[in-house]
C-alpha cells in the first residue's frame, strides 16, 4: 500500500471523526437540556454494560477480520463471512441474555433498578452492531475507509434526529427524553449504519459470495480474536467497575440515590463531554500519527519516529494548556450557560488541569501502538484504571465526588509519565520545557487575564447572547495564542511538514 493511500484513508477517518465528535458533543447538550440529572445519570450508566458487550460480539472480532484481510488475500470473503456469523451468534446470546436478566442486572451489578427499561431496550442493538464491526473491520484491512467512516457519520445523524423527533412527537412539542428514549436512539443509529454497511458490502462483492473459500477462515479468526477479546475485556471490564462504582460510592459517602445519580449524570453527561471535546482534535492527530510511526518502524527509520514522537509530545500538551486556560477561566459559566448548572461548571475548574495530561496520553498511547508495543498500552491502561478505582474505593466515601475527581487527575498524571517514558525506552525522545511549557504558560496567562476582564465587560451587556460570547471569545483567545506563539517561533509550519515527511 502506497503512502499516499495510507495517508487518504487516514484523513478520512480522521474527518469522519472530527465530526462525529462535533455533533456528539452538541448532541449531549441538548441531552442535557431535555433530561433530568437523575434521568441522564441512568442513561450513562448503561454505557458499562454497552461496552462489555460489544467487547464479548466486536472489538476483538473487528481487529482480528481486519488483520486476517490485510494479509490473506485469497480468502478475504470467507473470513469476514465467519466473523459475521461468530459475532451474530454471541450478539444474539447475550441480546436475550440482557433482555432476561435485565432487573437483576440493573439491581444487583448496577445498583439502580431504573435502569433495567433502557438495558432491555439496549439488549435490541447487539446484533446489528456486531455485523457492522465486522464489515467495517473488512473495510479497515483493504484499506478503504469511506464506508466505516460514513457509517460513523450516518450512526450519529439518525440517532441524534431520531430522539429529537421521537421526543417532540411523544411529548407533543415538550421534548423530553428519558433514559429508555435515548438508549432507543442508540438502536436505531446502529440500525442505520447497519444497513448502509450491509448494501456498500453487497455492491463491493456482486454477485454475494459464495461459502467455498471459507472453510479454513474460523480457526486462524478464533487465533488472533479470542486473545484481543481478552485484553479488550480487562479493559472494559475496569472502565466499567469504575462508572458503576462512582455512584455507589456516593451513597456510601452519604447522598441520596437520586443525588448519587444525578452527580453521576451532571460529571459524564455534562461536564465530561466539554472537556473532552478537544480530543477530537488530539484523536485525530493520533489517526494520523500511528501509520506514519508504523512505517518508520518497519524501516528503522529512527530519526523519523523520534521527530513524529516529539511533535506529538509538543503539540499535545499546547492544546492541553490552551484547553486548561480555557475551562479554567470560563468553565463556570459553561457550566451555568449551556446547563444552567453551577455544579458542572465546578467540577470543569477542578478538571481543567486534568487537560494536557489527558490529551498527551492520547497521542503517546498511538505512538506506542504504531512502535507495536500494545502490550504497553494495555499495562499503562490497566494501572490508570486501577488508580482511579482505589480513590474510589477508599477517598469516596470519605470526600465525596472531590476524591474522586482527585483521583482523575492523578491516574491521568501516571498513565501520561508511563506511556512517555515507555516510549524513551525504545526512542530517545527530548522534552524541552521552555519552549512547549513555560513559554505557553506564560503566553496563556497573559491572554486569559486579559480576556476574563473582556468577559466580565461584555457580560453585562444584556443584548449578548451568553454562550456565544462564550464561544467566540474561546475562539479569539486560541486565535491569539497561536499568534503570540508563533510570533514566540514556538510553533513552525516545518512541524507539520516533518510530520507527515
Amino acid at each position: 500500500m502506497s503512502k499516499q493511500t495510507l495517508l487518504k484513508g487516514t484523513l478520512i477517518l480522521t474527518l469522519a471523526g472530527f465530526l462525529t465528535r462535533i455533533m456528539g458533543f452538541f448532541y449531549k447538550i441538548y441531552l442535557s437540556n431535555v433530561m433530568t440529572p437523575e434521568n441522564l445519570g441512568l442513561y450513562q450508566l448503561v454505557f458499562p454494560v454497552y461496552g462489555i458487550m460489544f467487547t464479548l460480539y466486536g472489538a476483538g472480532i473487528q481487529t482480528a477480520i481486519s488483520q486476517l484481510t490485510a494479509n490473506r488475500r485469497e480468502c478475504r470473503r470467507g473470513i469476514l463471512i465467519k466473523g459475521c456469523l461468530l459475532s451474530l451468534s454471541i450478539a444474539c446470546f447475550l441480546s436475550v441474555f440482557l433482555y432476561l436478566n435485565s432487573d437483576f442486572i440493573a439491581t444487583r451489578i448496577l445498583m439502580e433498578s431504573g435502569c433495567a427499561g433502557a438495558l432491555r431496550v439496549l439488549s435490541y442493538v447487539f446484533p446489528f452492531c456486531g455485523i457492522t464491526a465486522c464489515i467495517q473491520g473488512y473495510y479497515f484491512g483493504i484499506k478503504k475507509t469511506g464506508v466505516p467512516a460514513l457509517s460513523q457519520l450516518l450512526e450519529q445523524i439518525v440517532r441524534i434526529f431520531s430522539v429529537f423527533f421521537i421526543a417532540s412527537l411523544l411529548g407533543n412539542g415538550d421534548a423530553k427524553v428519558t433514559s429508555e428514549l435515548a438508549v432507543l436512539g442508540i438502536v436505531i443509529g446502529e440500525i442505520g449504519a447497519n444497513i448502509l454497511c450491509i448494501l456498500s458490502f453487497y455492491n463491493h462483492l456482486h454477485p454475494f459470495p459464495s461459502f467455498k473459500d471459507d472453510t479454513h477462515a474460523i480457526r486462524p479468526l478464533l487465533k488472533l480474536a479470542v486473545p484481543l477479546t481478552g485484553t479488550k475485556l480487562v479493559v472494559s471490564v475496569l472502565h466499567s467497575m469504575e462508572a458503576i462504582m462512582i455512584p455507589f460510592m456516593l451513597k456510601v459517602y452519604g447522598l441520596t440515590g437520586s443525588e448519587a445519580l444525578s452527580t453521576y449524570g451532571i460529571l459524564t453527561g455534562m461536564t465530561m463531554p466539554f472537556l473532552l471535546f478537544p480530543t477530537a482534535i488530539t484523536n485525530a492527530f493520533a489517526l494520523l500519527i500511528l501509520p506514519t510511526v508504523s512505517e518508520a518502524q518497519s524501516t528503522k527509520n529512527t530519526y523519523q519516529i523520534k521527530k513524529t514522537s516529539e511533535l506529538s509530545v509538543k503539540y499535545s500538551l499546547l492544546l492541553g494548556l490552551y484547553a486548561t486556560c480555557v475551562f479554567f477561566i470560563f468553565g463556570n459559566a459553561f457550566g451555568q450557560t449551556f446547563f444552567n448548572n453551577g455544579s458542572a461548571g465546578s467540577y470543569m475548574v477542578i478538571l481543567s488541569w486534568l487537560c494536557p495530561f489527558l490529551y498527551l496520553s492520547t497521542t503517546l498511547s498511538s505512538v506506542l501502538n504504531g512502535l507495536g508495543k500494545a502490550h504497553i498500552t494495555f499495562l499503562n491502561t490497566v494501572v490508570s484504571l486501577s488508580i482511579r478505582i482505589l480513590f474510589l474505593c477508599f477517598l469516596v466515601p470519605k470526600k465525596g465526588l472531590y476524591g474522586y475527581l482527585l483521583g482523575v487527575l492523578v491516574s491521568q498524571l501516571f498513565i501520561a509519565l508511563l506511556d512517555y517514558f515507555s516510549i524513551k525506552r525504545f526512542i530517545p525522545l527530548t522534552l524541552n520545557p521552555i519552549p512547549w511549557i513555560v513559554k505557553p504558560a506564560a503566553v496563556l496567562l497573559l491572554c486569559g487575564f486579559f480576556f476574563d476582564k473582556v468577559y466580565v465587560f461584555l457580560q453585562e451587556k444584556n443584548s449578548i447572547n451568553q454562550g456565544i460570547l462564550l464561544l467566540i471569545l474561546s475562539a479569539v483567545l486560541g486565535i491569539c495564542y497561536l499568534l503570540l506563539l508563533y510570533v514566540l517561533r514556538v510553533i513552525t509550519l516545518k512541524d507539520l511538514k516533518s510530520s507527515i515527511h
